[in-house]
């Protein structure tokens, strides 16, 4: 006898039956809430990771005499946390009290706005992490005993009115290859950390549409 949920579903309200469609709807909107928990989990492991990365950071460059790139980078990563926040608080907005199809495409269509403006900024905010990193490298004693002992070296570097132009001109061009395919680096970032979990959710819509069909 087939057994396939496209069977159950079309055959569930048969009077024999008639007990097994909600529990199909039950099982899909435990499945929709454990994937959005899970991404919620996700995300908060993530900001937190940020604000404690950043922070520890901060506390490193200040003994390390690295403490203008330090700032500089605390204030660009916790930013970028705020940013997400205020962005997350909006999936409270999500009406759970409807089916597991409308539930999971509210949320679908949430991710995929987050994540626009996500890729939006990273256009922005990679090329700034860089220049932050660079600068404060330039700022720091060990640093700025670096750049002039390169700089103090005869031929090693073209200097123009007091500029490194080579040293610019390099830095400027990763800047640029930064701004140009931060979203593309974004999206490879986010997959990493949440690729299992869209998988996931794109199985679960088939599934739904399906079943819905």
């Amino acid at each position: 006898m087939e057994k396939s949920i496209e069977h159950i579903w079309k055959h569930g309200f048969d009077p024999e039956n008639k007990l097994i469609v909600p529990k199909i709807n039950d099982l899909y909107n435990r499945k929709s809430k454990h994937i959005v928990d899970r991404f919620k989990r996700l995300f908060k492991f993530n900001m937190w990771f940020l604000i404690i990365f950043s922070t520890l950071f901060l506390i490193y460059s200040f003994f390390n005499d690295f403490l203008f790139g330090g700032i500089l980078i605390f204030v660009l990563f916790n930013s970028l946390v705020l940013v997400n926040k205020n962005l997350f608080k909006t999936l409270k907005k999500i009406n759970t009290n409807v089916s597991s199809l409308e539930y999971i495409t509210a949320f679908d269509a949430w991710l995929k706005e987050q994540v626009a403006m996500n890729k939006k900024l990273a256009h922005y905010y990679y090329p700034l992490f860089f220049v932050s990193f660079v600068v404060g490298f330039w700022f720091s004693d060990g640093g700025g005993d670096f750049v002039n002992e390169i700089l103090g070296s005869p031929h090693q570097i073209y200097l123009f009115h007091g500029v490194p132009v080579f040293w610019v001109l390099g830095m400027s061009v990763i800047t640029a290859l930064l701004a140009v395919f931060g979203g593309a680096i974004y999206k490879f970032d986010l997959y990493l950390m949440y690729g299992h979990v869209f998988k996931k959710l794109e199985e679960l819509m088939e599934d739904i549409k399906v079943l819905n069909q």
